[in-house]
């Protein structure tokens, strides 16, 4: 016999004595207001129906249910909230089995521990990512979670939002069986329904297992140091711990209300609005919709990447793993062995750390072909240019590549901040050629600048994106211009701290002012990371046409011309001695500051934290103004995305963007103008109302 029932979001029928309960609201099954409400009437048709011995709940489509829908947390929450559901669900008489595939996360995976048993398709993630976005599962994800998997594993899988798969979800108990891909997951669902014979199996019935107490308090203090102490890590670990000391009902209601205040917190605003930026990068602009999102990307089987360095061996196991073929190409037989080493080093370490198997790591080097002959290069659909920061280089490589690059194929420059179309200029196909700014490591950070030069095609930018995609990057569009969007920040962000070097404060000062804030590190101690004489060189190649009035900081070049090049060279902004637990600044460079304050006729002053941050960010808002209104940067969101994702902005601040968008705008332009008289001639002031007018 066979029932059928209809609702916007949710649709049930009855087979085999099963009702099953559908969840279709594409593209990924949120858990909705309608999706909810359509929930509770399932519920009731399943108690009232005589010929359903339990149900089986399912996700019509790619996934289960990969969350609850974001857009609504910033509004009040329209009844029936998620623990109303899963309440229903577990007072429901009948049993109910979740079935799992493609993801349960965060409000999905509430709903499924909510279920009396779960069967998941293999590859399915699980996971509670609700602290990622400022939050802490708020429908008993802290509460369930634990009394299966007990708490040393439950903090960092809730208090850093590990994703996890459906083979350890089986490990963890918190799934009871896994099926293979091939396998029909609703009729499996539907026997192992059948085979609880009405027996209802409620996880907040169970007890959180006993553990060492110590080891639990260690695993939350990392959890806390992990987190930077956020106050969504700090609810999460109380809410956990709660789940092994309070009745079950109390400790569900402290989480609720937990997340109530959480889900509002500025915190929380920033990290949704980050969540909806990124998504929205990845889609070209609606002035774009009948050409780069139209075109069709051209075939992407075969990538060369040119330049066996760091970067490109970077790119090349990026590739490899995205299951592409790559071809490496380099000068001379020794360049080339050590840059097929310094691959064969990285799968090394993944298979000592248990992230890949021999078999895969086997799979993935038959994929590559290193070579020193230029003609091979004839066989593949993308070329990654990945050589020395250097115009003229850079160009030679070009004319290499057009000679010898098949007709139709996709021609990409990674420069970090040189001209693309000058680039482009030394092929006879300019058209083909786009930026793909990587940023390093390359295959672990997750940025990918996507530039278009002039004569860039759509179906060639269609192609960047969709490389971008497949190498599992963010790719974030953007026009050519100095260093791009993030660079180009960046430097004016560094610029301003330099200045403030010269009216006072020293380097440890700007570094620790723009730790506070949040920022990974501060700029002095990146750029002894990264190298001064990377910056030097930039600064050389710049110098015939930089203004004579223009306020320049010149003491990064006396840096260099000393030898002083970071951590590379022991010494730079810092020293690095050996024993000594933290970098310091020494006397030789307060030696060079003082002198460049002498020489500006600065009187030195002490500057404030707070100061030295608004400064910073004023300078970073300011140039994000600046690329907008030229039309670099194609929406503000972008541009939050990419200082986020590639320069350490604090992602719980989302983005210079946002941040400015939280303060009075009146004071925001009066100090602007402040800082244009400090930073002299050459300052140019953005109009901040096309940032701060969303």
């Amino acid at each position: 016999m066979h029932t059928a029932n209809e609702h916007t979001a949710v649709h049930t029928h009855r087979t085999e004595g099963v009702l099953v309960i559908e969840i279709r609201n594409p593209p990924v099954n949120a858990a909705s207001a309608a999706v909810r409400q359509g929930l509770m009437a399932a519920l009731q048709t399943l108690e009232a129906d005589p010929q359903a011995q339990a149900a089986v709940l399912i996700g019509a489509g790619s996934s289960f249910v990969a969350g609850s829908d974001l857009r609504e947390f910033g509004q009040p929450l329209q009844p029936p909230q998620l623990p109303a559901v899963i309440a229903a669900i577990e007072q429901c008489s009948k049993p109910i089995v979740a079935a799992l595939h493609g993801a349960a996360l965060g409000g999905g995976l509430e709903l499924a521990l909510g279920c009396d048993a779960r069967i998941a398709q293999a590859g399915t993630m699980l996971g509670l990512p609700e602290v990622t976005l400022g939050i802490i599962p708020g429908a008993g994800g802290t509460q369930r979670l634990p009394r299966r998997t007990g708490l040393l594993r439950a903090i960092p899988l809730v208090c850093r939002g590990e994703r996890f798969t459906a083979t350890q979800a089986l490990e963890l108990r918190l799934v009871d069986a896994v099926v293979e891909k091939d396998t029909d997951l609703c009729a499996q669902a539907i026997t192992h329904a059948l085979g609880l014979q009405g027996r209802k199996q409620r996880i907040r019935d169970e007890a959180v297992p006993a553990e060492d107490a110590e080891k639990i308090a260690a695993a939350g203090q990392s959890a806390l140091r992990a987190g930077k102490h956020q106050p969504a890590v700090v609810a999460a670990l109380s809410a956990l711990e709660d789940s092994a000391r309070l009745p079950f009902g109390e400790a569900l209601a402290r989480e609720r209300a937990a997340f109530e205040t959480l889900r509002l917190s500025p915190q929380a605003l920033a990290l949704r609005h980050l969540f909806f930026a990124e998504r929205e990068a990845t889609r070209p602009p609606a002035e774009w919709k009948q050409s780069a999102q139209a075109a069709t990307p051209r075939p992407l089987e075969t990538v060369a990447v040119i330049g066996a360095g760091t970067m490109g061996a970077g790119i090349a196991i990026a590739a490899l793993g995205a299951r592409l073929n790559v071809i490496l190409l380099e000068q001379t037989p020794e360049a080339l062995q050590a840059g097929i080493q310094r691959i064969t080093s990285h799968y090394q370490d993944r298979v000592a750390a248990g992230k890949l198997t021999a078999a895969q790591v086997d799979a993935a080097q038959a994929r590559l072909t290193g070579t020193c002959h230029w003609p091979d290069i004839a066989r593949a659909d993308v070329v990654i240019e990945a050589v020395f920061e250097d115009l003229a280089v850079k160009q030679t490589v070009f004319a290499q590549i057009d000679q010898h690059a098949r007709p139709g194929a996709v021609l990409a420059t990674n420069t970090s901040y040189l001209d693309v179309d000058a680039i482009a200029r030394a092929t006879t196909r300019p058209q083909d050629v786009l930026g793909l700014h990587f940023f390093s490591p390359a295959h672990v950070m997750k940025l990918l600048e996507v530039v278009q030069g002039a004569d860039s095609t759509p179906d060639v930018l269609a192609t960047g994106l969709q490389l971008g995609r497949r190498l599992g990057k963010l790719p974030v569009l953007c026009r050519n211009a100095f260093g791009f969007i993030g660079n180009r920040i960046y430097n004016a962000y560094r610029r301003q701290c330099e200045f403030m070097l010269e009216e006072g404060a020293w380097p440890e000062d700007v570094d620790r002012a723009m730790q506070g804030f949040g920022m990974a590190m501060g700029p002095f101690a990146v750029a002894d990371l990264s190298g001064l004489d990377i910056a030097w060189r930039m600064r050389k190649a710049q110098a015939a046409t930089r203004d004579p009035r223009e306020r320049y900081v010149d003491i990064l070049d006396h840096l260099c011309e000393q030898g002083r090049l970071g951590r590379k060279s022991g010494a730079g902004y810092y020293t690095y001695a050996e024993g000594r637990q933290s970098p310091a600044s020494d006397a030789t460079v307060r030696a060079l500051i003082a002198d460049a304050s002498a020489r500006r006729g600065i009187a030195r002053q002490p500057l404030t934290d707070t100061a030295i941050q608004r400064r910073a960010l004023l300078a970073m808002v300011n140039e994000a103004a600046l690329l907008l209104a030229q039309g670099v940067a194609l929406r503000a969101g972008d541009i939050d995305v990419v200082l986020a994702h590639g320069y350490g902005f604090p992602r719980w601040e989302g983005g210079p963007v946002f941040w400015a968008r939280q303060q009075d705008p009146a004071t925001l332009n009066r100090e602007l103008e402040a800082l244009a008289q400090i930073s002299g001639h050459g300052f140019v002031a953005g109009d901040l109302s096309i940032l701060l007018n969303p």
